[in-house]
């Protein structure tokens, strides 16, 4: 199995969530063992897909260099990495990525647009060799050894159509575009009202999110699964856990995860090389991810 980029560019126009202006985003092919690289276009701006790029997870995963930052990067990596693409850049004219319709299924759809291909450089992936983990409370996310690519993860909120929500994620693919991809991020009308009174959310409405108030969905057409909630953070988790900068294999869990949690958790792996081990795919080991990106 070899690395892969996008067969041709392609690009979009969106709303960014915080600012609610228009912006125009571009996926361009890269040469093998490129990585994900970030550029803004509007300033000249290039920002590696590297953990230590990453300057902020209240709200979002944003990274930044040189005193310009992306952010709500999550969704689309996301899509990147479900499609297994390794070498990939990423154009943007202005601070954020657009938000879409909340979830990753408009940048899957960019990503069949473009079509992927292999390339010369045999791919690499990283084993995870000991459990990682990083609890703040009863809050927690770790990772684990295992045999294929799994996320596992629980939520719990005081709320009447949320409560706990658990979900058991085996990856590949296709289940992530069936399972996944269509889940959009969600917030309560309170945070809603607070955000915009500090002059962000501008671009949030109920097109780009699940908006609950104190008792229900506020959106006419309801949920597109009865579980949305805990499926958008796995989407999140899996486009957070791409700035390792690597696929990996190994079980990730967690319990009222987030960005700034995940982040941490990619510190906490790459700062010891005995958690982990990168490995080139033969022909041998290459049969199942090669049918889980298929």
């Amino acid at each position: 199995m070899r690395q892969t980029t996008i067969a041709k560019a392609v690009e979009l126009i969106g709303i960014g969530l915080h600012k609610g202006n228009p912006v125009q985003l571009r996926l361009e092919p890269l040469e093998a063992n490129s990585g994900i690289v970030f550029y803004r276009k509007d300033v000249s701006v290039s920002i590696p897909l590297k953990p230590e790029n990453v300057v902020d997870t209240k709200m979002a995963t944003v990274i930044g260099r040189e005193g310009y930052f992306i952010s709500t990067i999550e969704h689309l990596l996301s899509a990147i990495y479900a499609y297994g693409i390794d070498n990939l850049r990423v154009v943007v004219d202005a601070d954020e990525i657009p938000v879409m319709d909340g979830s990753s299924a408009s940048f899957c759809m960019l990503i069949d647009e473009a079509g992927t291909i292999e390339q010369s450089a045999p791919k690499r992936i990283m084993r995870i060799k000991k459990e990682v983990e990083v609890k703040e409370g009863d809050k927690y996310v770790k990772l684990s050894p295992s045999n294929d690519l799994s996320y596992d993860f629980t939520i719990k909120f005081k709320h009447p159509v949320i409560d706990q929500q658990s979900y058991s994620f085996h990856f590949s693919k296709e289940k992530y575009k069936k399972e996944i991809a269509r889940a959009r991020t969600f917030g309560f009308l309170h945070e809603v009202q607070y955000l915009r009174s500090k002059g962000l959310a501008l671009g949030g409405s109920l097109e780009n999110a699940v908006v609950l108030d104190d008792k229900k969905v506020l959106n006419s057409e309801g949920l597109r699964y009865s579980d949305e909630f805990v499926r958008h953070k796995i989407l999140d988790a899996i486009g957070d856990m791409s700035l390792i900068g690597i696929n990996f294999i190994g079980n990730y869990e967690a319990f009222a995860g987030s960005h700034d949690l995940n982040h941490k958790l990619t510190l906490a792996l790459l700062k010891d090389p005995l958690n982990y081990e990168i490995v080139e795919l033969s022909k041998a080991e290459s049969k199942e991810m090669a049918r889980a990106y298929a």
